[in-house]
């Protein structure tokens, strides 16, 4: 495993990362929301890249995991510049992005960002816009947000329940891409599990028809979950990161 540094982002507040050295462009991993970059996927593909001689980076967002900052600060943008000050800092030449769940809206902000250095895109449950379509919040969770200033809801993936902070929340507006063309002209992959309970797949399928690119799959596995974190899963992710490597 690689060892993690701290990177300075430019405030006093450190983004913790773990590059592995290689060819390529560097295979960037970016991790779902209240996740980080000890996940099952973020381990398996610096794994693969290990074994496969290629470049990787794995990166905890500001308030997550071994980074700093506080996680009510943190916002799909905050988080996108903390994505960004990490690659700039250790990462300076081409790119692979691979977003998991929101990781896959921060995907998006970090490629319109970095233009040309970022040569191909694979989302895995991709989740872009999800605060519109998948976090209508009712009276109750309103008032709790003005007095708490975070709302709760119970998680399917550990006892943590999820916390939504009014930070994510006042930024996710301007943050959203999905109602305009999406200025993205590398190849994208979509793959995206038919049984999600979390992200339906045919926000996949809308986002695919948002990319102003013209090499843009979406791949639905019949049986795949939202995580696609199975071992059959991780080979579809692994030959179609080949595919985007290939000469």
């Amino acid at each position: 495993m690689t060892l993690v540094q701290q990177i300075d982002r430019g405030d006093g507040v450190s983004i913790a990362c773990c590059l592995q050295p290689g060819d390529g462009p560097t295979l960037v991993f970016l991790p779902g929301y209240m996740s980080d970059m000890q996940g099952t996927k973020a381990l398996a593909l610096e794994a693969w890249a290990g074994r496969t001689g290629r470049a990787s980076l794995r990166l905890d967002y500001s308030g997550c995991g071994q980074s700093g900052g506080r996680f009510e600060d943190g916002s799909i943008r905050r988080w996108a510049a903390d994505a960004q000050a990490a690659i700039e800092a250790v990462a300076p030449g081409p790119l692979l992005l691979i977003g998991s769940s929101m990781g896959g809206w921060i995907m998006l902000h970090l490629a319109l960002a970095l233009g040309e250095r970022v040569q191909a895109l694979v989302g895995i449950a991709a989740a872009p816009d999800f605060t519109r379509w998948g976090l209508a919040l009712d009276a109750d969770e309103v008032e709790r947000l003005a007095h708490s200033g975070f709302v709760s809801r119970a998680s399917g993936y550990g006892p943590e329940p999820y916390r939504y902070c009014r930070a994510l929340l006042e930024d996710a507006e301007g943050a959203c891409l999905l109602d305009a063309e999406i200025a993205i002209d590398c190849p994208v992959r979509l793959l995206h599990g038919q049984l999600d309970a979390d992200v339906p797949f045919d926000i996949s399928v809308r986002l695919a028809s948002r990319l102003r690119s013209a090499d843009v799959q979406t791949i639905l596995i019949k049986s795949g979950d939202h995580r696609l974190s199975m071992p059959d899963d991780l080979g579809l992710l692994f030959r179609t990161l080949e595919g985007l490597l290939a000469p």
